[in-house]
């Protein structure tokens, strides 16, 4: 790696930006789920990939879980823990989005609305975005220099 991306990789503006751009990320994702348990419930069911049984507890636990791992990013405590977290639902996203992109299964992420009456990203468009967001969360997790505005 050369020196500038080091530099540039190793800074702590960068890392807390990073931090604060995917906690703020997460949490808003997490505000209509958690409003609206039933119709993320439905969403998932459209996903066709767990029993029928788990799709509520997924559906009640996930959003609380996006919106922990969230504040937790934003105010910095724990973020490596927090990182992990986000890596571990990025991570399940991505193969989700890629088992219905290899099905040819269009579907509603629900990822940022529930409500949304046609798909507003390809499972392509959704599987980049998540990749991207995935290596965000993989630079939190590797970040070896002293954070900014941590409280752990």
């Amino acid at each position: 790696m050369n020196r500038n991306m080091e530099k540039i990789l190793g800074n702590q503006w960068v890392e807390l930006i990073i931090r604060w751009f995917l906690g703020l990320l997460f949490i808003y994702a997490s505000i209509h789920k958690i409003i609206d348990p039933a119709q993320f419930a439905k969403i998932i069911y459209g996903y066709k990939l767990f029993p029928e049984f788990s799709i509520n507890l997924i559906a009640i636990i996930l959003p609380f879980l996006e919106l922990v791992s969230g504040i937790a990013l934003i105010t910095g405590i724990y973020p490596r823990s927090a990182a992990s977290i986000v890596n571990l639902m990025l991570f399940a996203f991505i193969i989700a989005i890629s088992i219905n992109l290899v099905r040819g299964h269009e579907f509603d992420c629900g990822c940022f609305t529930i409500n949304a009456k046609r798909y507003s990203s390809s499972a392509g468009q959704l599987l980049f975005r998540d990749t991207i967001y995935f290596i965000l969360s993989l630079h939190l997790f590797f970040f070896k220099e002293n954070r900014r505005f941590c409280l752990s």
